[in-house]
């Protein structure tokens, strides 16, 4: 049976250590994943996963267990993020190594596919990070959060320290120019068409 983050939590804050490589073991994936889509390169985001778990290590004592696990080491993740675009004083950018497709980072295993399909899917996903990056911090961040880490309109809030109401509009805005950019080099994304209808 799966031991719970919470459990692991709990024995961390014991002073097991194992329990929190566990956790690390967890997470880091999607950590690391979420650290990539934001800042888009690959050095500078395994050096944010990194220190994101050092720092909830660091300060695992005085978590309360308000919220989740997972929420609390994506807002310091984040919060490292926008750090690390504070420091560079510009845009972050999404640089896709020779073959690797940086949105598979956190994806779950997929059924077997055609190589057509995989081209296709790549190729996609390639005209979607190209959007991605001419969006605000704020919008991108929700997207990635919604669209590639599957967390709730109220966790969005959460972590982003916004009403409700502000979540929405970001994905809407965001997602807009994504469908307006899918669209104009031909390529409209199912997933995109149910993303946006969410919101109306």
């Amino acid at each position: 049976m799966t031991v719970s983050d919470e459990e692991l939590v709990s024995r961390s804050q014991g002073g097991d250590v194992d329990s929190f490589n566990q956790l690390i073991l967890r997470w880091e994936r999607p950590i690391y994943a979420l650290a990539y889509r934001v800042i888009g390169r690959e050095e500078d985001a395994r050096d944010v996963c990194q220190e994101a778990f050092l720092r909830a290590y660091r300060a695992l004592p005085g978590f309360k267990g308000q919220a989740k696990f997972s929420s609390w080491l994506y807002r310091i993740a984040l919060n490292l993020c926008r750090d690390w675009i504070r420091r560079q004083r510009r845009a972050p950018v999404v640089e896709i190594p020779e073959g690797v497709d940086p949105t598979e980072l956190a994806a779950q295993t997929e059924p077997a596919e055609s190589i057509e399909d995989l081209v296709a899917r790549q190729e996609l996903s390639g005209i979607v990070e190209e959007a991605m990056k001419v969006l605000p911090e704020e919008q991108r961040t929700a997207i990635i959060l919604k669209e590639y880490h599957g967390l709730t309109f109220q966790e969005i809030a959460d972590l982003q320290g916004v009403p409700l109401s502000t979540v929405k509009t970001r994905l809407y805005q965001g997602l807009s120019v994504l469908r307006r950019h899918l669209e104009k080099n031909g390529r409209m994304a199912p997933q995109s068409r149910n993303a946006l209808k969410a919101f109306r």
